[in-house]
């Protein structure tokens, strides 16, 4: 299997110029050209699918799809042949002739189509594209939230936390991890006391660029979790970006720093961290300055004494070794507790392979759990404009990027990197996803809930969102999707869903103004 090498396409200039137009600084530049090009595009631009909406649907629908005088509104109603992508993809493309509506899959070729439906979706939900909800009113539900199967209340546990937080997860004893990108981990006493940074945990970095409200930037602790077996041997286990070595303490002469996913385990000595041990890691040559954001870094521990970790497109490009075995990138990572390779792990033999790979073609990993009622692991993965995924990740298996998506690019290209990589595949030998999320809600964690505060949902996921700022409960059967509801609407943008050591539903909740924890206990 070939390295996919960027090159200077259409796609990379199209990028170049979008950063050079908004201005961003000489020392972004000179790395954002190839990587952050890729996360930047669509937040400095406004939306490039508005045009395409305006020259071909506005007349008859309204600018803003509130109607016209030769055609109905598309919002704030319900559409009668259906709102899914799917179906707006049938309806404008088959038309209606004999209602005087056209089809366009002549005038529009498919790509086209499916980003106006998109748009169309998108705007049903009011999920505007360059609207990250960073700073959105925070209003907590005061009475009980009713839904299909539960009611429950939602209560504070800490607030002012800072803005970039990563992680939680709740200690045997009542205690919450927490994990903020920069300023560290720390301890949420059962009280909602915090403590302070926990020292010794590995060396962060303040750079970064902001735009629109995210944060891209490098050197971020990302996920944690206590060891199964954490009141027996106090291992707790932490995902971060590791800094190169001359990059640390603000050494060496790079214009920025680069960083790679480590996933490292240590213990509490008071509000010491001590005795660390590398699990994972990968050697600097695969550092990169592509900006964390791009980093996945969540972990799931399975039984027999297995972790996984997650990697997302921190190579040196939007595709780049994605789909090259050689390489961390677009990964998920098998590994015993204490590092050693599975002997049964699917690439372990393979001459050149990571040994560590379990899975392969992810672009944005951004929740990693294990089952172990069903003994399988599941993922969420964030696509372009649209294909946000949940996944069941099977052994050995292709997961897509940057080969194919169930969206588009931001700028309305369908997703068909093989091109440019000389790559052919065949859509079979691709994992399609359980559950396909698009309109993009920018899918985030999830837990397989498994207590007792809420047994009407045991065995089900509870999966949180970022722009969509939703909450969702989703029913699977084995790999079938059987449905969808919506726990909570207009909250927040959820960065980790967890349980605690009651049951109930723990999210963290991502804000500018200041992030904080909430708990969802029964009525």
């Amino acid at each position: 299997m070939a390295e996919a090498k960027l090159g200077p396409g259409p796609r990379a200039m199209r990028l170049k110029r979008v950063l050079a137009i908004a201005g961003i600084v000489v020392a972004v530049l000179a790395v954002a050209a190839v990587g952050v090009a890729v996360y930047l595009h669509h937040a400095l631009q406004s939306d490039p699918f508005t045009p395409l909406y305006v020259n071909n649907c506005a007349v008859c629908h309204g600018e803003s799809l509130e109607g016209a005088a030769q055609g109905p509104a598309l919002v704030g109603r319900e559409l009668l042949h259906g709102e899914s992508v799917a179906e707006l993809v049938r309806s404008i493309a088959e038309g209606f002739p004999e209602r005087g509506m056209p089809g366009w899959a002549g005038p529009l070729n498919e790509g086209e189509v499916r980003s106006l439906a998109i748009l169309i979706a998108e705007r049903r939900v009011d999920r505007r594209f360059t609207d990250f909800k960073v700073d959105k009113t925070l209003i907590l539900p005061a009475a009980p939230v009713e839904t299909e199967l539960a009611t429950f209340r939602i209560e504070t546990v800490v607030s002012g936390l800072d803005p970039l937080v990563f992680s939680i997860a709740p200690l045997p004893d009542g205690r919450i991890l927490l994990t903020e990108k920069v300023r560290g981990l720390s301890v949420i006493e059962a009280d909602g006391e915090r403590s302070d940074p926990v020292a010794g945990t590995p060396e962060t970095s303040g750079f970064g660029v902001n735009v629109l409200g995210l944060d891209y930037g490098l050197g971020w602790l990302l996920d944690v979790a206590p060891h199964p077996a954490y009141a027996d041997n106090g291992w707790i286990y932490l995902v971060h970006t590791d800094l190169c070595p001359a990059c640390r303490s603000g050494g060496g002469e790079a214009l920025m720093p680069s960083t790679m996913v480590r996933l490292i385990r240590g213990r509490l000595n008071g509000n010491r961290w001590v005795d660390e041990e590398v699990v994972w890691s990968v050697p600097e040559a695969f550092y990169s300055s592509i900006p964390d954001i791009a980093a996945g870094g969540r972990l799931a521990f399975a039984p027999l004494d297995y972790v996984f970790v997650s990697v997302g497109i921190k190579g040196h490009g939007n595709y780049v070794g994605i789909q090259d075995l050689t390489t961390p990138y677009g990964k998920i990572h098998r590994v015993h507790d204490d590092g050693r390779i599975p002997v049964d792990n699917p690439f372990v033999a393979r001459p050149g392979a990571m040994p560590s790979i379990w899975s392969y073609g992810h672009r944005s990993p951004q929740g990693l759990e294990f089952d172990a009622a069903r003994g399988v692991l599941w993922g969420t993965e964030m696509g372009p404009r649209g294909g946000d995924e949940v996944n069941l990740l099977h052994p050995g298996r292709n997961y897509g990027w940057p080969l194919y998506s169930k969206g588009v690019d931001y700028d309305g290209t369908p997703v068909e990197y093989w091109k440019e990589l000389g790559l052919e595949f065949r859509l079979a030998d691709i994992e399609q996803p359980v559950v396909d999320l698009t309109p993009s809600p920018a899918v985030s964690s999830f837990v397989i809930y498994k207590d007792d505060a809420f047994p009407q949902w045991r065995g089900q996921l509870i999966v949180g969102s970022l722009k969509a700022t939703e909450l969702y409960r989703i029913v699977v059967d084995g790999d079938r999707h059987v449905h969808t509801e919506i726990l909570l609407r207009d909250l927040a943008r959820i960065r980790d869903v967890e349980i605690d050591v009651a049951g109930n539903v723990l999210l963290l909740l991502e804000h500018a103004s200041g992030s904080r924890i909430v708990r969802l206990t029964p009525v």
